[in-house]
């Protein structure tokens, strides 16, 4: 039987293990390792260099340096040292790497346990942009089919970065990658996805069920993914059967997973599913509670998010930056203004968090929507950074909403400096002219529009039936059942005219066409298609909700004739659009005309 080398086991070395609070005492087995020539071998030098830098950088660089040929072994185990206990000094890390390459011609040059550590570090701050020349000293010093470990900080790295593409690229060339590889892939995804970029959240669906083939049992973490996936989605049926996933494999139930199924519900559409969620918690913590908050917000449930705040600083909580956003939104929302203002004043006054931007966009919002329009421009004016795009939007979107066409102009102008190149804006403005039938200046607009080369963004809704979901762009006529959805569209006009004698607001629509092409370009709204089809799809004795999802604001037309269908076709229809989610049942909505 091999035994192992008794410098593996020098009584020596056992005192330095236990070296972790004392330089003195370090220094001293140090002395006593030149004394007795402990000094001369790599692994004792080792573990000397990984003791000694975790208590005096200093100290650990001068033994470096008296090493007279340090190896390949050495360097690697100070470069991870560094990187892991003194990441405000990367700097020398690589600085020993570059020894490593100025010393190529002589035998010594990076392996397998270099590149990990130095991919680490480029995960972050400046060092980020080091990260793809590293990639091509991989190529070039490791053999083609590098191992596992140098794939992984690849894989880590390159989704830190955002470049999905590369990530997925570097994904599909391992050959049995394991749980902490699919995590980092899915979590690459969730990272980057959004409910504008629909398709980014559809590749985790995707990647999971091939995670599923491949054997590899998922843990927590794999399903905080899949179910921010399925929030980005609305995608209400696969979020349920995540959540079940979890209950039917005895997946703890942290408050990682609780918050992302807080969040999903919510963002599906079930707020009071979410709710529930929230309550059975057995830890939750500020981010969990952001999390309700901002899904009560979401749906105009304004005082139930006061109260959650309240109740989250009696348990001990410390609001955080987040916290007041979501909360000053959901004051927003259902107009408790001095309650906002309230809390916008707390910020600095009790809890010691200095308002940012998105804090100050929140009052604004707050000012605006109640008419207090002077005293939001007022707040713009005299805030203590430079006013962004998001501030003045909230402005223009106020002046539109009370048809102060005045603030409007001043808050456009300030728009086309900061993004001359987005539509919304100019939208905004032609449709707060378009209210008090200032047609010259609709016109004016639409030419401002075209000098700049802008087009209005295309609108698309995302609804699910049975699982699948469908989406629809405005006037899309792609879909499988393109000619029957039509046809449920005349009929839910002919409808809300018959019985209603629902007219449309033809004024909502930016370009000039004749009164009837209007009528023609409201009706085929994406929302409208994924309503009819809704309605073609449904099972007769359904008494579910319609779901949608719409990436732009819901129009005063849509959501007027929105509220008659849901008492026409006596079913209840959930909204979600970019800012909020709308509740129509009965010829209601839960917004109260108040978005």
């Amino acid at each position: 039987m091999k035994t192992q080398s008794p410098i593996f086991n020098h009584p020596s070395l056992q005192i330095l293990e236990r070296c972790h609070h004392s330089l003195h005492i370090l220094k001293q087995v140090h002395a006593h390792f030149i004394t007795i020539g402990l000094s001369l071998h790599t692994y004792p030098l080792s573990r000397l260099l990984i003791h000694s830098s975790k208590l005096s950088l200093t100290y650990a660089l001068t033994i470096f340096k008296t090493i007279p040929n340090p190896t390949i072994f050495l360097f690697n185990t100070l470069i991870s040292s560094l990187i892991n206990h003194h990441s405000d000094h990367t700097h020398i890390a690589f600085s020993l790497y570059n020894q490593i390459l100025s010393h190529c011609d002589h035998s010594l040059k990076p392996n397998s346990f270099t590149f990990p550590s130095l991919f680490k570090a480029c995960g972050f701050g400046p060092w980020l942009h080091y990260g793809q020349p590293l990639h091509t000293h991989v190529l070039k010093f490791l053999e083609p089919t590098c191992d596992h470990f140098v794939q992984a900080s690849l894989l880590s790295f390159y989704a830190k970065f955002g470049k999905l593409s590369q990530c997925r690229y570097l994904f599909n060339q391992i050959s049995e990658p394991d749980l902490a590889m699919w995590n980092t892939l899915l979590a690459a995804y969730t990272r980057n996805a959004s409910f504008e970029d629909a398709h980014v959240s559809l590749e985790v669906l995707c990647a999971f069920n091939e995670m599923q083939e491949s054997q590899i049992r998922p843990n927590e973490v794999t399903l905080v993914a899949l179910i921010s996936a399925c929030s980005n989605l609305g995608a209400l049926s696969q979020g349920i059967w995540a959540h079940l996933f979890v209950l039917r494999n005895n997946l703890v139930m942290n408050r990682f997973v609780g918050t992302a199924l807080v969040d999903m519900y919510s963002k599906c559409g079930c707020v009071n599913l979410a709710r529930q969620v929230f309550d059975k918690l057995p830890e939750r913590d500020t981010f969990c509670y952001n999390a309700m908050i901002g899904g009560f917000a979401a749906h105009g449930h304004g005082h139930h998010a006061l109260e959650l705040y309240k109740r989250m600083k009696l348990e001990g909580l410390v609001p955080d930056s987040a916290t007041f956003v979501v909360t000053m939104f959901a004051c927003s929302h259902v107009g408790l203004v001095e309650e906002g203002c309230g809390i916008f004043e707390s910020m600095k006054a009790v809890h010691g968090i200095e308002p940012k931007l998105e804090h100050y966009g929140c009052l604004v919002d707050l000012l605006g929507r109640a008419g207090r329009l002077k005293e939001a421009e007022k707040i713009i004016q005299e805030m203590p950074m430079k006013p962004n795009a998001i501030l003045w939007r909230a402005l223009l979107g106020a002046a539109k909403l009370h048809g102060n066409t005045e603030i409007g102009e001043v808050a456009l102008k300030e728009l086309i400096q900061l993004e001359p190149e987005t539509s919304g804006n100019y939208v905004l403005l032609s449709n707060m002219y378009a209210n008090v039938n200032r047609w010259d200046d609709v016109k004016r607009v639409r030419k401002m529009m075209k000098h700049h080369g802008v087009n209005k963004m295309p609108g698309f809704s995302i609804v699910e039936i049975n699982g699948a979901m469908h989406e629809f762009l405005t006037g899309d006529k792609t879909h499988p059942f393109s000619k029957e959805i039509y046809l449920k569209i005349e009929e839910m006009n002919r409808r809300l005219q018959q019985e209603y004698g629902y007219k449309p607001r033809t004024s909502q629509v930016l370009f000039d066409m004749e009164e009837e092409d209007k009528e023609d370009a409201l009706s085929y709204h994406s929302e409208k298609l994924a309503m009819a089809f809704a309605l073609i799809a449904a099972a007769p004795d359904s008494s579910s909700p319609v779901r949608i999802l719409k990436n732009l604001r819901v129009c005063e037309d849509c959501h007027a004739s929105t509220k008659l269908i849901s008492v026409i076709y006596q079913i209840d229809i959930i909204v979600r659009d970019r800012s909020r989610f709308h509740h129509f049942k009965d010829g209601t909505c839960s917004c109260m005309d108040y978005w």
